[in-house]
């Protein structure tokens, strides 16, 4: 089967992969990188572009360790599983969610790269801030976020997504992420804007503004 194309990273995300090169680690000898924001902003997209503009930075995403019954008590777990080893520079090993089976699966490993980025709602919540070397946030209304999330997913998923976006409302306004997020990320027509956020300049070359192209046409 021939893999799916994926477009090369634009400027702004190479620009953006390089500072993060340069950022002291964060957890252990690992740079950890957060990619949160609201369901359906575009955040798995934006890590696999970010993740090969870094030479194929490993992905640990948080779908992966929330539960249906877990949407957001997953903290314990990948603090656990992940975190602990990374801080000690020891590989770690998590078992993936399925959403299908309602079961986890086998579990995979997470080396200790020099960066390793966390990819979903939550990846910025008080208890992961610490161990983040950067936290990004996808400026994307959220009601936009959602209707995009239940268009991709179909009708199949409605239930879930009535389910979720109560939940999410309930997590972002007990344990926010995106005021302490170091930098928002927009997408554009073609490619993606970088620009400061609201927690302010963060290592060498900052602030950090770069856009790859015209804002999309909402």
């Amino acid at each position: 089967m021939t893999p799916p194309f994926r477009p090369a990273p634009g400027p702004a995300v190479r620009d953006l992969a390089s500072s993060i090169r340069r950022l002291p680690p964060s957890c252990g000898p690992v740079r950890l990188v957060g990619v949160d924001g609201h369901a359906g902003s575009g955040k798995t997209t934006f890590a696999e572009q970010l993740a090969m503009a870094l030479g194929g930075a490993p992905v640990l995403r948080l779908d992966d360790i929330a539960t249906h019954d877990e949407l957001f008590g997953w903290t314990g777990r990948l603090l656990d599983q992940v975190i602990e080893p990374l801080a000690h520079g020891r590989t770690a090993h998590y078992a993936p969610y399925d959403w299908r089976a309602r079961r986890f699966g086998t579990p995979r490993p997470l080396p200790p790269a020099p960066v390793v980025l966390v990819e979903g709602v939550g990846a910025g919540r008080r208890a992961l801030r610490p161990h983040l070397a950067l936290l990004l946030w996808m400026e994307l209304p959220r009601d936009e976020s959602w209707a995009r999330g239940r268009s991709r997913d179909g009708e199949e998923q409605r239930e879930f997504w009535d389910g979720w976006v109560p939940a999410e409302r309930r997590h972002f306004a007990d344990d926010p992420s995106r005021p302490f997020a170091d930098l928002l990320v927009r997408q554009r027509e073609k490619g993606y804007e970088v620009i400061p956020g609201p927690a302010g300049p963060v290592g060498p070359g900052r602030p950090l503004t770069h856009g790859d192209g015209p804002p999309a046409v909402c």
